[in-house]
Protein backbone atom coordinates (compact mmCIF):
# COMPACT_ATOMS: atom_id res chain seq x y z
CA UNK A 1 0.00 0.00 0.00
CA UNK A 2 0.80 3.75 -0.43
CA UNK A 3 3.13 4.66 2.64
CA UNK A 4 3.34 7.85 4.36
CA UNK A 5 5.75 10.58 2.98
CA UNK A 6 7.73 12.49 6.01
CA UNK A 7 5.85 14.87 7.72
CA UNK A 8 8.89 17.70 7.62
CA UNK A 9 12.24 17.53 6.57
CA UNK A 10 15.51 19.64 7.07
CA UNK A 11 16.57 21.32 3.81
CA UNK A 12 19.45 19.38 2.34
CA UNK A 13 22.51 20.50 4.34
CA UNK A 14 20.85 22.60 7.81
CA UNK A 15 22.36 21.78 10.33
CA UNK A 16 25.13 18.99 8.92
CA UNK A 17 28.49 18.79 10.88
CA UNK A 18 31.40 19.78 8.96
CA UNK A 19 34.83 17.41 9.50
CA UNK A 20 36.24 19.98 11.72
CA UNK A 21 33.19 19.17 14.52
CA UNK A 22 35.34 16.13 15.25
CA UNK A 23 35.17 12.14 13.92
CA UNK A 24 32.20 12.00 11.05
CA UNK A 25 29.98 9.59 10.94
CA UNK A 26 29.87 6.44 8.27
CA UNK A 27 26.19 5.47 6.43
CA UNK A 28 25.93 2.00 4.61
CA UNK A 29 23.95 1.13 1.73
CA UNK A 30 24.76 -2.50 0.58
CA UNK A 31 22.79 -5.26 -1.54
CA UNK A 32 23.82 -7.67 1.30
CA UNK A 33 20.64 -8.80 2.85
CA UNK A 34 20.01 -9.40 6.11
CA UNK A 35 20.17 -13.48 6.54
CA UNK A 36 24.28 -13.49 6.35
CA UNK A 37 26.95 -12.05 8.53
CA UNK A 38 27.71 -9.72 5.87
CA UNK A 39 26.97 -6.11 7.64
CA UNK A 40 27.55 -7.53 10.72
CA UNK A 41 31.15 -7.64 9.56
CA UNK A 42 31.82 -4.25 8.20
CA UNK A 43 30.23 -2.61 11.47
CA UNK A 44 32.82 -4.73 13.51
CA UNK A 45 35.57 -3.47 11.41
CA UNK A 46 34.33 0.04 11.83
CA UNK A 47 34.21 -0.40 15.48
CA UNK A 48 37.91 -1.75 15.78
CA UNK A 49 39.45 1.04 13.37
CA UNK A 50 37.30 4.25 14.76
CA UNK A 51 35.37 3.14 17.95
CA UNK A 52 34.04 6.39 18.10
CA UNK A 53 32.69 6.71 14.71
CA UNK A 54 28.78 6.79 14.85
CA UNK A 55 27.08 4.25 11.90
CA UNK A 56 23.94 5.07 9.75
CA UNK A 57 22.37 2.09 8.13
CA UNK A 58 20.66 3.69 5.31
CA UNK A 59 19.57 -0.44 3.46
CA UNK A 60 21.37 -3.58 2.91
CA UNK A 61 18.05 -4.72 0.93
CA UNK A 62 19.17 -3.52 -2.42
CA UNK A 63 18.16 -6.05 -5.11
CA UNK A 64 21.28 -7.69 -5.60
CA UNK A 65 23.40 -6.32 -7.99
CA UNK A 66 21.08 -3.70 -8.76
CA UNK A 67 23.29 -0.82 -9.06
CA UNK A 68 20.91 1.76 -10.53
CA UNK A 69 18.16 1.45 -7.63
CA UNK A 70 21.49 1.62 -5.49
CA UNK A 71 22.47 4.70 -6.75
CA UNK A 72 18.83 6.47 -6.41
CA UNK A 73 18.65 5.30 -2.73
CA UNK A 74 21.55 6.79 -1.86
CA UNK A 75 21.42 9.66 -3.90
CA UNK A 76 18.33 9.96 -2.21
CA UNK A 77 19.37 9.86 1.01
CA UNK A 78 22.79 11.41 1.80
CA UNK A 79 21.67 15.29 1.60
CA UNK A 80 19.78 14.45 4.96
CA UNK A 81 22.52 12.61 6.29
CA UNK A 82 25.09 14.29 8.65
CA UNK A 83 28.68 14.86 7.54
CA UNK A 84 30.50 11.97 7.23
CA UNK A 85 31.57 9.40 4.77
CA UNK A 86 29.03 7.32 2.55
CA UNK A 87 30.13 3.63 1.73
CA UNK A 88 28.07 2.02 -0.95
CA UNK A 89 28.58 -1.67 -2.07
CA UNK A 90 26.18 -2.82 -4.62
CA UNK A 91 29.14 -4.34 -6.88
CA UNK A 92 28.62 -7.37 -9.42
CA UNK A 93 32.26 -6.72 -10.59
CA UNK A 94 33.69 -7.14 -7.24
CA UNK A 95 37.02 -8.98 -7.65
CA UNK A 96 37.55 -7.34 -11.56
CA UNK A 97 39.43 -4.75 -12.68
CA UNK A 98 36.73 -2.07 -12.22
CA UNK A 99 38.46 0.31 -9.37
CA UNK A 100 37.71 1.10 -5.60
CA UNK A 101 36.98 4.46 -5.34
CA UNK A 102 36.56 7.28 -2.67
CA UNK A 103 35.51 10.78 -3.75
CA UNK A 104 35.24 14.20 -2.09
CA UNK A 105 32.44 16.24 -2.97
CA UNK A 106 31.24 20.11 -0.73
CA UNK A 107 28.68 17.83 1.51
CA UNK A 108 30.71 14.27 2.62
CA UNK A 109 32.98 11.77 1.33
CA UNK A 110 31.78 8.71 -0.46
CA UNK A 111 33.24 5.20 -0.80
CA UNK A 112 32.87 2.32 -3.28
CA UNK A 113 32.93 0.79 -6.73
CA UNK A 114 33.69 2.47 -9.72
CA UNK A 115 30.65 1.57 -11.69
CA UNK A 116 28.31 4.13 -11.24
CA UNK A 117 26.80 3.50 -8.00
CA UNK A 118 28.70 6.38 -5.98
CA UNK A 119 28.28 9.77 -8.93
CA UNK A 120 24.51 10.41 -8.66
CA UNK A 121 25.01 10.89 -4.77
CA UNK A 122 28.15 12.42 -5.40
CA UNK A 123 26.21 15.20 -7.81
CA UNK A 124 23.75 15.60 -4.65
CA UNK A 125 26.62 16.81 -2.09
CA UNK A 126 27.76 19.44 -4.79
CA UNK A 127 30.16 17.42 -7.35
CA UNK A 128 32.89 15.89 -7.55
CA UNK A 129 35.95 17.61 -6.22
CA UNK A 130 38.50 15.05 -5.93
CA UNK A 131 38.71 11.27 -6.28
CA UNK A 132 41.26 8.20 -5.78
CA UNK A 133 41.75 4.74 -6.20
CA UNK A 134 42.19 2.87 -3.12
CA UNK A 135 45.44 0.88 -3.79
CA UNK A 136 46.96 1.98 -0.37
CA UNK A 137 47.84 -1.53 0.79
CA UNK A 138 48.27 0.14 4.49
CA UNK A 139 44.80 1.34 4.33
CA UNK A 140 43.26 -1.98 3.39
CA UNK A 141 42.69 -4.96 5.53
CA UNK A 142 45.66 -7.82 5.98
CA UNK A 143 44.48 -9.74 3.12
CA UNK A 144 42.42 -8.11 0.84
CA UNK A 145 39.72 -11.03 -0.78
CA UNK A 146 38.43 -11.53 -3.99
CA UNK A 147 34.67 -10.83 -3.47
CA UNK A 148 33.79 -9.11 -0.31
CA UNK A 149 35.63 -5.43 -0.91
CA UNK A 150 33.26 -3.96 1.91
CA UNK A 151 35.01 -5.85 4.41
CA UNK A 152 38.84 -5.51 3.04
CA UNK A 153 38.59 -2.17 1.28
CA UNK A 154 35.35 0.02 1.33
CA UNK A 155 35.06 0.07 5.67
CA UNK A 156 38.54 0.15 6.05
CA UNK A 157 39.10 3.15 3.92
CA UNK A 158 36.11 4.62 5.40
CA UNK A 159 37.23 4.66 8.69
CA UNK A 160 40.17 6.18 8.00
CA UNK A 161 38.51 9.20 6.34
CA UNK A 162 35.70 9.49 9.19
CA UNK A 163 38.58 10.04 11.75
CA UNK A 164 40.35 13.10 9.51
CA UNK A 165 42.64 11.00 7.21
CA UNK A 166 43.40 13.18 3.81
CA UNK A 167 42.08 11.41 1.24
CA UNK A 168 45.04 11.68 -0.80
CA UNK A 169 46.24 8.60 1.82
CA UNK A 170 44.03 6.07 0.22
CA UNK A 171 45.75 6.38 -3.24
CA UNK A 172 46.27 7.81 -6.30
CA UNK A 173 44.20 10.70 -8.01
CA UNK A 174 41.59 9.80 -10.65
CA UNK A 175 40.53 12.24 -13.19
CA UNK A 176 36.98 12.77 -12.14
CA UNK A 177 35.88 12.29 -16.22
CA UNK A 178 37.06 9.08 -16.31
CA UNK A 179 34.90 7.70 -13.57
CA UNK A 180 32.08 5.12 -14.66
CA UNK A 181 28.37 6.78 -15.70
CA UNK A 182 25.25 5.07 -15.47
CA UNK A 183 22.98 5.58 -18.65
CA UNK A 184 20.69 8.44 -18.56
CA UNK A 185 17.34 7.22 -18.24
CA UNK A 186 14.68 7.83 -20.72
CA UNK A 187 12.56 10.39 -19.94
CA UNK A 188 10.63 12.24 -22.88
CA UNK A 189 7.97 14.89 -22.72
CA UNK A 190 5.70 16.42 -25.72
CA UNK A 191 2.67 18.12 -25.89
CA UNK A 192 0.41 16.47 -23.60
CA UNK A 193 1.95 13.35 -22.96
CA UNK A 194 5.17 12.00 -20.93
CA UNK A 195 7.22 8.68 -20.95
CA UNK A 196 10.02 8.01 -19.02
CA UNK A 197 11.79 5.18 -17.16
CA UNK A 198 10.67 3.81 -13.51
CA UNK A 199 13.60 4.65 -11.59
CA UNK A 200 12.45 2.67 -8.46
CA UNK A 201 10.00 1.25 -7.01
CA UNK A 202 9.56 1.61 -3.07
CA UNK A 203 8.86 -0.82 -0.36
CA UNK A 204 5.20 0.01 -0.72
CA UNK A 205 5.31 -0.35 -4.70
CA UNK A 206 5.12 3.32 -5.30
CA UNK A 207 6.77 3.67 -8.85
CA UNK A 208 9.13 6.50 -9.00
CA UNK A 209 10.11 8.02 -12.45
CA UNK A 210 13.42 9.35 -14.12
CA UNK A 211 11.02 12.41 -14.58
CA UNK A 212 10.89 15.74 -12.46
CA UNK A 213 8.46 16.84 -11.13
CA UNK A 214 8.45 19.89 -12.69
CA UNK A 215 7.42 18.07 -15.74
CA UNK A 216 3.79 17.37 -14.65
CA UNK A 217 3.44 21.44 -14.48
CA UNK A 218 0.23 22.21 -16.34
CA UNK A 219 -1.28 18.96 -16.92
CA UNK A 220 -5.03 18.43 -16.12
CA UNK A 221 -6.73 16.71 -13.00
CA UNK A 222 -7.47 13.52 -15.33
CA UNK A 223 -4.74 11.87 -16.26
CA UNK A 224 -3.77 8.03 -18.12
CA UNK A 225 -1.07 6.29 -16.51
CA UNK A 226 0.14 3.19 -19.73
CA UNK A 227 -3.72 3.45 -20.86
CA UNK A 228 -5.62 3.09 -16.86
CA UNK A 229 -7.18 5.95 -15.28
CA UNK A 230 -5.27 8.38 -12.95
CA UNK A 231 -5.81 11.34 -10.67
CA UNK A 232 -3.08 14.36 -10.63
CA UNK A 233 -2.80 14.89 -7.29
CA UNK A 234 -0.63 15.71 -4.17
CA UNK A 235 -0.67 12.91 -2.48
CA UNK A 236 -2.38 9.60 -2.11
CA UNK A 237 -5.51 10.43 -0.93
CA UNK A 238 -5.83 13.06 -3.53
CA UNK A 239 -7.43 9.96 -5.26
CA UNK A 240 -10.61 7.45 -4.19
CA UNK A 241 -8.81 4.46 -2.71
CA UNK A 242 -7.99 1.62 -5.24
CA UNK A 243 -7.02 4.40 -7.79
CA UNK A 244 -4.05 5.80 -9.07
CA UNK A 245 -2.77 8.60 -7.95
CA UNK A 246 0.69 10.40 -9.72
CA UNK A 247 2.11 13.08 -7.88
CA UNK A 248 5.30 14.59 -7.26
CA UNK A 249 7.43 12.89 -4.60
CA UNK A 250 9.56 13.87 -1.61
CA UNK A 251 12.93 13.63 -3.96
CA UNK A 252 10.94 15.91 -6.61
CA UNK A 253 10.04 13.55 -8.94
CA UNK A 254 7.05 11.91 -11.06
CA UNK A 255 5.61 9.20 -9.27
CA UNK A 256 2.77 7.02 -9.34
CA UNK A 257 0.63 5.62 -6.49
CA UNK A 258 -2.13 3.38 -5.81
CA UNK A 259 -4.36 4.99 -2.61
CA UNK A 260 -4.24 1.77 -0.80
CA UNK A 261 -2.76 0.02 -2.78
CA UNK A 262 0.32 -0.91 -5.05
CA UNK A 263 0.97 0.78 -8.29
CA UNK A 264 3.70 -1.55 -9.29
CA UNK A 265 1.28 -4.38 -8.89
CA UNK A 266 -1.50 -2.73 -11.16
CA UNK A 267 1.10 -1.48 -13.87
CA UNK A 268 3.70 -4.53 -13.82
CA UNK A 269 5.77 -1.92 -13.87
CA UNK A 270 9.69 -3.05 -12.42
CA UNK A 271 12.96 -0.74 -12.40
CA UNK A 272 13.75 0.06 -16.62
CA UNK A 273 10.44 -0.46 -17.87
CA UNK A 274 9.01 2.85 -19.66
CA UNK A 275 5.73 4.58 -18.31
CA UNK A 276 3.46 6.88 -20.51
CA UNK A 277 1.38 9.41 -19.40
CA UNK A 278 -1.33 11.18 -21.50
CA UNK A 279 -4.34 13.19 -21.19
CA UNK A 280 -7.50 12.01 -21.94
Amino acid sequence: MSGPEERARAAPGQGRATPDDGPGCVSLTTDYGLADGFVAVCHGVLARLAPAVRVIDVTHLVPPADVRRGAAVLAQTVPYLPWGVHVAVVDPGVGTARRGIALAAPGGLLVGPDNGLLLPAAEALGGVSAAVELTNPDWLGPAVSRTFHGRDVFAPVAARLALGAPLAGAGPAVDPGTLVRLPEPVVRAEPGSLTAEVLTVDHFGNVQLAAPGTLLDGLPRRLLVNGREAVHGRTFGDAPPGALVVYVDSAGLVAVAVNTGRAADTLQSTPGALVTLTTP
